[in-house]
């Protein structure tokens, strides 16, 4: 009764924003759970049905997301051709859908999980509303037995409860407050720098407001699906371990987007032979792959593609170079990292190569545009508040704190046990305000 509650729950959830993909998702749901039993049953036709199930999950997200861009691009190459303009909505959490589905049958082809034969149940596991939208992708294994047997507690609650107000206010406070100063600032670069200088100051203000915007707007996301896991019982990994205090590009990508790294890592790269290869011609092909597929899982936009090819690059140099191997002081290591990782969410962030030539020529002074900027100071200046803390959130503050406060006498700890619910609830109600008052509410990885 608990899971047939929540499932009718989350497909009501989806239905709410998606009323006629809801039935994409009822699709999707069917299609894997009855591959997954077909291949478990007559493993000799396990290849050929593994390769069904994919070739149906992949066109169908292909149909949705690339079939658009695929015909623009054509038509592009072959002139005004006889290929009619495709424009299809895209379905909230598609991508992250479908991965999480795939996951399940590849796992069951390599008989890595069991099967599950209730066919509620692996719908409960794709469509359970705390992670569809915007992940992290779980992996069956991690929640199966959660699935079945799942314990309840006030403790488990509260946990959750807080870690989704924490998420929440990342969202709504901090990835929104920077999303003006990036958004602002790059809409003035696509008019161009004949029309509007843009000083290098205010250029590398928006770059940097954009670097926090996307960190605390997807690991809001994550910390609320974290956090409403927990109030049902379910234990979801981490998806995002303070990526901003790397200090190369490769550990970067092995603290950000966790669930999506490990993904490719386990279902793209692994399969093709990753990094543990007799010709490193392959490895370079292995790694060359899952980044043009990671940029393009982020949008059908050739900047995605490139920003793919930007972060495969940076990668291989290191593998190269054995740059993490390397005896620089860790300053350094962390500024090159800093500054590869904000150079790349440029691309990531602007709508053309036009955008994003206009904005590196901004930020390195190349367009007659002017160093000092009285607009950045104004920004700096208004949202300084919001400037400290998410600079400070990005660094792992939260295990310095617990240790402080495992030294704390018994009636601090007492007055703290009182204190911080009561804070958790008043920023909860912040947020509530801020979202009643506020129209301006982007979310980045809605599009994905």
């Amino acid at each position: 009764m608990r899971n047939g509650l929540l499932l009718l729950t989350s497909l009501f959830f989806y239905a709410w924003g998606e009323p006629k993909n809801v039935l994409l998702l009822i699709g999707s749901c069917v299609l894997n759970w009855g591959i997954a039993l077909a291949i478990s049953r007559w493993r000799r036709y396990g290849r050929l049905l593994l390769v069904l199930d994919c070739a149906a999950n992949l066109g169908v997200l292909f149909v949705f997301k690339y079939l658009g861009f695929a015909v623009t691009n054509l038509k592009a190459v072959l002139g005004d051709s006889f290929l009619p303009q495709v424009d299809i909505a895209l379905p909230i959490g598609i991508s992250f859908f479908t991965f999480q589905a795939l996951s399940y049958v590849i796992d069951v082809y390599r008989d890595t999980v069991r099967v599950q034969k209730n066919p509620f149940y692996v719908a409960l596991y794709i469509a359970l509303f705390p992670q569809l939208v915007a992940g992290p992708i779980v992996r069956y294994s991690t929640v199966a037995e959660e699935i079945r047997n799942r314990v309840h507690s006030w403790e488990l609650l509260s946990e959750g409860a807080c870690r989704f107000v924490q998420g929440l206010a990342k969202k709504l406070l901090l990835a929104n407050t920077f999303a003006v100063v990036a958004d602002n600032i790059y809409s003035l670069t696509e008019a161009g720098h004949q029309l509007v200088k843009i000083p290098v100051t205010l250029a590398w203000l928006g770059s940097f407001a954009y670097t926090l915007q996307i960190f605390f707007d997807f690991s809001g996301y994550s910390d609320m699906a974290i956090g409403l896991g927990k109030m049902f019982g379910f234990h979801f990994e981490e998806n995002f371990n303070y990526p901003y205090i790397s200090k190369s590009v490769s550990e970067f990508w092995r603290r950000w987007h966790i669930s999506l790294s490990t993904w490719f890592r386990e279902y793209v790269y692994f399969p093709l032979g990753g990094s543990r290869v007799e010709n490193k011609d392959k490895m370079v092909r292995n790694l060359l792959v899952v980044w043009l597929l990671t940029g393009l899982w982020h949008g059908a936009n050739w900047t995605f593609v490139f920003w793919g090819l930007f972060n495969f690059v940076c990668l291989l140099l290191e593998r190269l170079f054995l740059f993490e191997k390397w005896k620089a002081h860790p300053v350094w290591k962390h500024l090159y990292t800093m500054l590869m990782v904000n150079f790349g969410w440029v691309l990531f962030r602007s709508e053309s190569f036009y955008q994003f030539q206009e904005y590196l020529g901004n930020m390195f002074g190349l367009n007659g545009n002017g160093f000092f900027s009285g607009q950045a100071l104004m920004f700096l200046q208004e949202y300084a508040v919001y400037w400290v803390i998410g600079i400070l959130l990005c660094l792992p503050a939260a295990g310095w704190l617990k240790k402080k406060l495992a030294s704390l006498p018994k009636l601090s700890k007492t007055s703290f046990a009182v204190v911080y619910p009561v804070g958790m609830a008043g920023l909860f109600f912040v947020c509530v305000t801020y979202l009643v008052r506020s129209g301006y509410n982007p979310f980045i990885y809605f599009n994905f």
